[in-house]
């Protein structure tokens, strides 16, 4: 939808006769470090040109009421800012919610509700980070219509607070940081664990970044995400009989190799492999686009999803049978899947002249072998959630 179409949707839901005001926070990919964030290793992602667009007026009451373009057979969800508990009647308004209810906990005073009307172009449940995109964009909507002062970083992890507590998922502050701090035609190489990044341009060339939807729906809450965390830490425990370590972010290969040993149980063992060998490898990627080594890093990003596969156990029929077709593409750089995983997307970076036939020669292999299609989307690497100016 356009900007005067979402600017015609909001009047006609809430009779609004101010003009909304209008913010859009990206949705995020990660080139490489899967399942780093809550383990305290590095990751690399970027914003994305897709994203969750917000337009919002203030009440004269203290009612909050929220509509979604993309749920509306939900109508509006109405609650007061006297009361903002968890609500499943409320389902994908609790983010917001969420969202609202940590900024006042941190001693931020809403004196009036508001009216909010959300669009995101976004696939549900494709993994490209919708729920945090909905948490920052509700973020920095809520820091400019009450005029509040909110440091970004500490924005950002009051956005992983909603998903831990509110919501109940225990992931990391990885989609939230890139998503509030994305840098356009810029990767972010973020350390999970003291939250130092750096950026890195993405010097792709005659090259593109491809996102390839496998259409298998994921829901973060359902799927095995809060297991593979809890087998983390069963390892890490382990670990730090011997090894003064915080995370598993804290162990080099060789370490590992050398202690590996102390995680008893063999699962736990495989998950750790993964993230030591994914921290190393999304560092060593941070080296590859310094040096213009795209190829390179296309390989790095090939041995990640084989990991995620093979040791993380994270990737299944769909995420294989797509990124596999991809490398069998003439001149594809490297292609992995992204995101928590148990399907959702992958990415792949191909050569531009190549963009047609890559979508049709592995929407083929996918659909003879799946049984339905593929949706494939260009990613431009885009800005950090702002508020846009109508002109």
């Amino acid at each position: 939808m356009t900007i005067p179409e979402l600017i015609n949707e909001f009047n006609k839901q809430f009779s609004a006769g101010a003009t909304p005001r209008i913010f859009f926070a990206p949705g995020r990919i990660n080139l490489i470090g899967e399942h780093m964030d809550y383990n305290g290793g590095h990751v690399f992602p970027a914003a994305i040109s897709f994203g969750t667009y917000a337009l919002a007026t203030k009440r004269a009451d203290q009612k909050l009421r929220f509509y979604s373009v993309n749920f509306p057979e939900t109508g509006i969800v109405e609650c007061d800012l006297s009361n903002l508990a968890y609500n499943d009647e409320h389902d994908w308004a609790n983010y917001p919610k969420g969202m609202i209810h940590y900024m006042m906990r941190e001693g931020h005073t809403l004196s009036h509700g508001a009216d909010i009307l959300y669009y995101g172009n976004i696939p549900n449940g494709a993994g490209l980070s919708s729920s945090a995109s909905i948490e920052m964009v509700t973020g920095i909507l809520l820091e400019s219509i009450y005029q509040l002062k909110k440091d970004r970083i500490r924005m950002i992890q009051v956005g992983q607070k909603v998903e831990n507590e509110y919501i109940g998922v225990n992931s990391g502050i990885m989609d939230q940081f890139a998503i509030g701090m994305g840098k356009k035609d810029h990767a972010l190489l973020l350390n999970c664990q003291t939250l130092d990044y750096q950026y890195a341009p993405l010097a792709l060339d005659q090259h593109v970044i491809i996102v390839m939807n496998t259409n298998k729906r994921r829901t973060l809450a359902g799927s095995k995400y809060n297991e593979r965390r809890t087998q983390c830490e069963f390892a890490l425990k382990d670990l730090q009989t011997k090894l003064d370590i915080n995370s598993l972010g804290d162990v080099t290969k060789e370490q590992f190799e050398q202690h590996k040993h102390l995680i008893a149980d063999e699962i736990n063992r495989k998950r750790a492999k993964h993230v030591v060998y994914e921290n190393a490898r999304t560092i060593e990627a941070l080296k590859k686009l310094q040096q213009h080594d795209l190829f390179g890093f296309g390989a790095l990003m090939n041995q990640s999803h084989l990991s995620l596969q093979n040791d993380y156990e994270v990737t299944g029929y769909e995420l294989d049978t797509i990124t596999k077709a991809a490398w069998e593409q003439d001149g594809v750089v490297g292609a992995r899947m992204t995101g928590a995983g148990f399907g959702g997307c992958a990415i792949a970076i191909i050569p531009i002249e190549q963009i047609d036939s890559f979508r049709q020669n592995v929407n083929r292999i996918y659909q003879k072998e799946v049984g339905y299609e593929a949706t494939f989307y260009t990613a431009t690497i885009g800005d950090e959630a702002k508020e846009l100016s109508i002109r």
